[in-house]
């Protein structure tokens, strides 16, 4: 059965034609709105939440966004992507489909935190694994260990800086066996690196292969990730980044106290060391907060008058 489609642009509120920006600002007022930590109902909001991720996610990547465009719309109508779609766009559906010049075993998970509908079309495929050399010519195939099996996993801000367990599942192939697995997330894992369920792959004559599971950090409503390091747009109004201000900073354990000096210019980065992603022996990435100076978008008729008081001053 296929599984249900998802409007990404309606999770986010946004036209088809919405740009990069627009996309952007988007995630941001909808996931702050409904992160955990800050919602009164934590169980709806760590849902909505993940909707919400999964949509900038797919929408946020120029890559995704172009795949999901030219054939997601169509997705209940065929039933699923055609044959090879996703290998065509750089990655393989999560353990779906047979493999080449075998059977293969259908993979299906749960508490990655990502839809079923973007495994099908985004996920990971298994690796490795081989097809041997068959039995003619009185020629024995030697014994085999099975194919290891992929998936991406979402993993948090807060649990790559505390690290944490996670509960998955999976089922294999028509098997209506759920198996569920208790998975460590270390403290200080990076995007991109693998956890290692060992034994949990497909089965073979010589034994099981291995389950990965490739790191996906979650969209954050405050951070942009650049490696150990954490980005933060700090928007400071005109008249405060003129005079210099007190401002208070988000960081992964509260918020923290920086100095705005006089004169500060769009761009301008401050930076919290120590206060960004752990990167071993108790090492720390940075945090930067990035300053967007912002101007006033109404006036009042006192506002106006000044302003331009202001204006004849300096010129």
């Amino acid at each position: 059965m296929a599984a249900q489609f998802r409007d990404y642009y309606q999770t986010l509120g946004v036209p088809k034609t919405a740009a990069a920006d627009e996309l952007k600002s988007a995630f941001r007022k909808l996931a702050r709105k409904f992160h955990p930590d800050t919602a009164k109902n934590k169980k709806e909001a760590e849902e909505k939440f993940k909707e919400i991720n999964e949509a900038y996610e797919v929408l946020g990547d120029p890559e995704k966004r172009k795949q999901y465009d030219e054939y997601g719309a169509g997705w209940q109508q065929a039933g699923g992507p055609p044959p090879g779609w996703q290998q065509a766009g750089g990655g393989a559906r999560r353990g779906g489909g047979a493999r080449p010049g075998g059977g293969g075993v259908e993979f299906e998970f749960g508490g990655t935190g990502f839809s079923d509908f973007f495994e099908q079309m985004f996920g990971g495929g298994r690796r490795g694994g081989g097809q041997g050399f068959g039995g003619f010519g009185g020629y024995e195939e030697p014994p085999q260990k099975g194919e290891d099996v992929e998936a991406d996993i979402m993993v948090t801000l807060e649990e790559a800086f505390h690290g944490s367990t996670r509960q998955i599942s999976f089922r294999r192939g028509e098997s209506g066996k759920v198996e569920t697995y208790t998975v460590k997330i270390p403290k200080g894992i990076r995007e991109g690196q693998k956890i290692r369920l060992a034994g949990q792959g497909e089965s073979g004559s010589a034994g099981k292969g291995d389950l990965f599971l490739r790191v996906k950090f979650q969209r954050h409503p405050d951070f942009e990730i650049e490696g150990a390091d954490l980005n933060y747009d700090l928007e400071v109004p005109a008249w405060d980044a003129a005079l210099g201000c007190t401002v208070h900073v988000p960081t992964l354990e509260g918020r923290a106290k920086m100095k705005l000096a006089p004169g500060t210019q769009s761009g301008k980065k401050l930076r919290l060391p120590g206060m960004g992603l752990p990167v071993g022996g108790g090492k720390r990435g940075d945090l930067y907060a990035v300053v967007a100076v912002t101007v006033p978008t109404a006036l009042d008729d006192e506002d106006k008058k000044l302003w331009e008081q202001l204006a004849a001053k300096k010129r």
